[in-house]
């Protein structure tokens, strides 16, 4: 059961209401993590912000696909993990890599392998990283700016998978069939 209420959209405060009706209108439903994330226009904004710099990073698709899946897994989100899965699949990434994810299984290529082990050492190691472990991650393909990029996938989904434990979010029906 949720401990934090799902709420609807006159229940939240007017600078919220607008960002709500945006996602309304972007993916045609307002998903239960944003309704609780409403509560605060300012926590709510920060996340689409950060969600939307996400996507503008040099990661492919399935680069993104596999630090979002690589951090929501090891963070045990129950919400986003599923939620991700339909994200990547909308995005055109093969259902496959998720999979890999969360059965802890090769990925398809060495560099996808490198992107996530990568991002489980900067997850588990709170960031204090092994200079070999960052060599190793560009001489996998990667570059300074990925460093950063993974940094900016962790903020995001810290905060999502964060609020998603506290307030033990319910799955939406769009991702039921993804859990």
């Amino acid at each position: 059961m949720a401990t934090l209420p799902v709420l609807v959209k006159d229940q939240t405060p007017s600078e919220s209401q607008v960002l709500l009706d945006q996602m309304q209108k972007s993916i045609g439903m307002i998903p239960n993590f944003h309704a609780m994330l409403a509560a605060s226009p300012q926590a709510l904004k920060g996340y689409m912000t950060l969600h939307q710099l996400v996507t503008e990073t040099a990661f492919t698709a399935e680069e993104m696909t596999v630090a979002w899946q690589t951090i929501n897994n090891e963070h045990d989100c129950h919400y986003c993990f599923p939620a991700h899965v339909a994200v990547a699949v909308g995005m055109g990434v093969d259902q496959s890599i998720c999979d890999a994810i969360k059965n802890q299984t090769a990925l398809p290529t060495d560099k996808l392998e490198a992107l996530r082990t990568f991002t489980l050492e900067i997850v588990r190691n709170r960031g204090n990283v092994d200079p070999t472990d960052v060599d190793a991650f560009k001489q996998a393909g990667f570059t300074d700016r990925s460093i950063a990029d993974v940094l900016l996938v962790l903020a995001q989904k810290t905060m999502s998978n964060y609020l998603n434990h506290i307030a033990k979010t319910p799955l939406d029906a769009a991702f039921a069939p993804f859990a």
